[in-house]
């Protein structure tokens, strides 16, 4: 932690980065950035109809992680992403 703190301090010309080697031009162009991004779940409590709990569970199991996929894809396409 000492080292960290202490390089953090320091000017960045300052930090020897010889035995890190530089990517090379077209390295990122694949990235992709969130990948193993993982919200945090907030248990909670909610009332649906049961014809669509039904629907919803006949499609196998984790039919809360469809619940979520779904308010989660209308929560991008109102706020436009």
């Amino acid at each position: 932690m000492r080292e960290i703190q202490g390089l953090a301090a320091m000017p960045e010309d300052k930090i020897d980065t010889s035995d890190i080697p530089e990517l090379p031009p077209g390295a990122w162009k694949n990235a992709v950035q969130g990948k193993w991004y993982r919200p945090v779940k907030q248990p909670v409590s909610i009332r649906l109809d049961a014809d669509v709990l039904a629907w919803l569970k006949s499609q196998g199991n984790g039919y809360q992680t469809k619940v979520n996929i779904f308010l989660r894809e209308r929560m991008l396409k109102e706020i436009g992403k």
